[in-house]
């Protein structure tokens, strides 16, 4: 597949954004009309630049309300598209957009679009390009992709043809399946993005909101699918606007983009493959079917298996420690060559790395997750421009696969094993005798505070390569604003992973702790009884956050508790929560760094958070930190 990006989806120059494609991989890209204008290259400059990068010019863009005009603006029309015509021969340059007219079209007749259309194709055809008709879902009279085909196969010129934008036509909900009865020929340009369902009016949907293939809801291996069976070989280009991509890192949201087409081609052939007529009647295997444009698979990985570790990195280690052991943790030693702490409770393990931490307050700095093959899904990750981490390691040594995801959190691929122990921990000297507590317990979940600019690169990561689905967003609020939160889990809820985006006042008011740990994070340790571990704790003096008498009142009167249970939650600081599956205790320590830990029990079959309780929780740290 080829592949393309258009220059309005990055950030900075002209210059710039052509390197950052470059760098990040693609074949080609689209030239957006204004990176040209405003840039002191000329179009010469642009040509050689390009061909130094490796980079094709695949399509110049936009021509805006030429069809459906007056006879007097169409004359006007046609001498502007014969400029930018002769400006594509400096730059080397052969297709250009040409946009469904939304402005200036007053004239409601197919035969005069197409009459008007014949006349720019001929034009086109007379300096050596060719025109991608495209229908804006938006526009005054075509806002439909058959419409527009239509149109194309009316004219029936070689210089006429028809583009594919993914957004135009799924924000419209149109059907895709007749794409594939299209004539390839005609279909001279593919363009994709991805965006969140919302309502809204879909021109600010569009300018604003758009996302890469994998960041958003649509269904693009399915439109991609029809694509392919259509015969079309086109470049698959990304065409998205969004205020965050465009004030982002060039370099970080190009690899960002190339990774999603990346997915986006994998997940084409995955579709292919599960839709395929032959495959169903049993004829042909659809592993054998071959399509013109030929789609690359990855390595496969199935989901995680459940979390390994989590680290938490911290120059002074003491409140860590202490608050690790007041849950109920005991400590197993130190690492032989490393400057290393290992705690656990039953299969829960916490890494307290005290290597490079100098002047650093707690936080949690990697994750390890327990995979089939640590080393076939590090290869994946790395084909989806995952950078590698890298760390020493001496002889009979754990060699843990490393990536690094978008937030900067290291994420290892670790060998899991059938009875959930861990074979590195034997790397670790004798430690302290356990507190007793003899709680079984699991690394339930994992938060993870995002920073604004990549909270959409993150939900595509963690997609791609941890194999993980993400769930329905929501808004947590929050005493200085809203906190957008993003649950990324495995099927069977083993591995749950939640992203939240905090409100920008709160995250800079933290900033000065660490560039990227700029608010609270926390993990979370599932037990078997809530309760004993919550008097456990407190008989070893464990700070509990303290949870407001109005909260337990309004328990009461939404759940009508049995009395002695009610006044055990309120004696212990801990929340609850109660669906039609099951019930949920929990409760939160104090904040130490950046990092806090809960303590849950699950009862039944509750698969939620106890999201009536953030809102409690967030209000509750608010008060403490201010009043510290």
């Amino acid at each position: 597949m080829r592949t393309g990006i258009a220059t309005v989806c990055l950030s900075g120059t002209l210059k710039e954004k052509m390197q950052a494609c470059a760098i990040a991989g693609f074949d080609g890209i689209e030239i957006f009309e204004q990176d040209l204008v405003t840039s002191p290259l000329s179009p010469e400059d642009v040509r050689a630049m390009a061909a130094d990068l490796g980079l094709g010019l695949d399509l110049y863009q936009p021509f805006r309300d030429f069809d459906g005009v007056t006879a007097e603006l169409l004359k006007a029309n046609l001498r502007r598209a014969e400029a930018k015509f002769k400006l594509m021969s400096r730059l080397g340059m052969d297709t250009i957009l040409v946009c469904s007219n939304v402005a200036t079209a007053t004239i409601d007749d197919d035969e005069l679009r197409a009459s008007q259309l014949a006349q720019l194709a001929a034009l086109a055809g007379e300096h050596g390009v060719k025109v991608a008709y495209e229908a804006l879902a938006w526009g005054k009279h075509v806002n439909d992709y058959e419409h527009a085909h239509r149109l194309v196969e009316m004219v029936d010129h070689p210089n006429l043809g028809t583009c594919l934008d993914s957004f135009h036509i799924l924000s419209r909900d149109w059907d895709t399946a007749p794409i594939e009865d299209f004539n390839a020929d005609k279909i001279f340009f593919v363009q994709v993005a991805d965006a969140p369902k919302l309502s809204m009016d879909v021109l600010s949907w569009s300018r604003h909101y758009r996302v890469f293939p994998g960041e958003g809801q649509f269904e693009l291996a399915k439109f991609m699918g029809h694509v392919v069976r259509a015969g079309y070989t086109g470049p698959v280009s990304l065409e998205v606007f969004n205020d965050v991509f465009r004030q982002s890192d060039v370099e970080r949201t190009a690899v960002d983009a190339m990774r999603s087409l990346i997915w986006l081609e994998e997940q084409s052939a995955k579709w292919l493959e599960s839709t395929s007529a032959e495959a169903a009647a049993g004829s042909v295997p659809a592993s054998r079917r071959r399509y013109p444009m030929e789609l690359a698979t990855l390595p496969k990985v199935s989901e995680p298996a459940g979390f390994n570790f989590a680290e938490v990195k911290a120059d002074d280690t003491a409140r860590l420690e202490k608050l690790l052991g007041q849950l109920g943790f005991g400590f197993e030693g130190r690492h032989r060559t490393k400057d290393v702490q290992l705690w656990t409770m039953g299969q829960a393990r916490v890494i307290i790395n005290e290597q490079a931490a100098s002047h650093s307050e707690p936080a949690i700095a990697a994750l390890g997750f327990d995979v089939d093959s640590p080393v076939i899904a590090s290869a994946r990750a790395q084909q989806l421009k995952a950078p590698v981490v890298q760390r020493r390691v001496q002889a009979d040594e754990e060699v843990f696969q490393g990536i690094c995801a978008p937030d900067s959190t290291e994420i290892f691929l670790c060998q899991g094993s059938p009875d959930g122990t861990a074979a590195w921990t034997h790397e670790f000297g004798e430690g302290l005798e356990h507190p007793g507590s003899g709680n079984r317990a699991v690394i339930d979940h994992v938060n993870l505070a995002q920073p604004w600019q990549h909270f959409d690169e993150a939900v595509l990561f963690y997609t791609s390569a941890l194999a993980l689905e993400p769930q329905p967003f929501a808004e947590v609020p929050s005493p200085s604003g809203l906190v957008r939160s993003q649950v990324m889990q495995t099927t069977d809820g083993a591995v749950r992973l939640v992203l939240n985006l905090a409100p920008a006042q709160q995250a800079s008011a933290q900033q000065a702790q660490s560039a990227r740990k700029s608010y609270q994070e926390h993990i979370a340790f599932a037990v078997d009884d809530l309760v004993a571990t919550a008097r456990s704790a407190r008989d070893r003096g464990l700070e509990f956050l303290q949870i407001p008498a109005n909260y337990y009142e309004d328990l009461d009167a939404r759940f009508d508790l049995e009395p002695g249970f009610l006044a055990t939650l309120k004696e212990l600081n801990l929340l609850y929560d109660r669906d039609a599956d099951g019930e949920f205790l929990h409760f939160y320590t104090a904040t130490v760094g950046s990092v806090f830990f809960e303590m849950v029990e699950r009862r039944g079959n509750y698969g939620g958070y106890g999201a009536p309780n953030a809102p409690v929780r967030h209000a509750v740290q608010y008060d403490h930190l201010h009043r510290n």
